[in-house]
């Protein structure tokens, strides 16, 4: 059984007059462990994938089951308690609380779990700040941080729960190369070492190269479903689909 599983999901948006098929009749599985990249340009769907993968949003028809369990016909809380069981997500904006201290923009997930003291919620926490590097920066605010540290405490407090899947929307969007070097590089180490399936949205053809699956969608459809850079990259340069700072992919 395969940890994501969807048959023929749709998701449209009636806007009156208008419908908006946002995603197309989509059938999709993704195995454990894997590392998938959602690339595509603007109002290609890829976003509206990620939210219905990561439970944030309902599929308007077809079936959509996250490790055995049906998602598509559940409540609004019942999908927020499989989101804080099986996903950690990362954002461009980071998403951190100003005015708290990168520990206690960690533990923050952990106090919407089931009842854990202070005291291991303290030290998961710093576990996890460790792992991601920044064990010397426990006290600092997000304003005392560098871009690249702020998404590093992002990281960190998406892994807090323990989650099966690391999800990311625009990870990198707000960082500078060699920044977003470094956080992909993070991205593959728990995908490698920790055996965390990572599924990442980007238009950014270097972040999708470090992917080992890569799915190209347009107009709310999947369009490639590969394990080759090149092919997609060949496909989104035929429909036109790159825009000209992406034309040649760093090495």
């Amino acid at each position: 059984m395969a940890l994501i599983e969807l048959r023929e999901v749709c998701k449209t948006y009636d806007l009156g007059e208008v419908q908006v098929h946002a995603l197309r009749p989509t059938t999709l599985n993704i195995e454990r462990g894997e590392y998938v990249a959602l690339l595509g340009p603007s109002g290609s769907g890829k976003s509206t994938l990620m939210n219905t993968l990561g439970c944030l949003d309902r599929p308007t028809s077809g079936s959509y089951r996250l490790d055995g369990e049906e998602i598509a016909t559940m409540s609004r809380n019942a999908r927020a308690g499989i989101r804080n069981r099986h996903i950690g997500f990362v954002f461009q904006n980071f998403n951190l609380l100003a005015r708290t201290s990168a520990l206690e923009n960690v533990e923050l997930p952990l106090l919407y779990g089931p009842g854990i003291s202070a005291r291991l919620r303290h030290k998961r926490a710093k576990e996890m700040l460790d792992m991601v590097g920044l064990g010397s920066r426990l006290d600092h605010h997000p304003g005392q941080l560098s871009g690249g540290q702020q998404q590093r405490v992002a990281i960190a407090r998406a892994l807090v729960t323990e989650p099966s899947i690391l999800m990311g929307d625009e990870p990198t969007g707000n960082l500078d190369s060699k920044t977003s070097r470094e956080v992909i590089e993070l991205f593959r180490q728990l995908n490698e070492q920790r055996g965390i399936t990572v599924i990442l949205v980007t238009h950014d053809l270097n972040v999708a190269k470090n992917a080992r699956r890569i799915l190209v969608l347009r107009d709310g459809s999947i369009v490639a479903d590969t394990t080759k850079f090149e092919e997609a990259f060949n496909f989104l340069h035929s429909t036109g689909s790159i825009h000209p700072e992406d034309q040649s992919p760093q090495e």
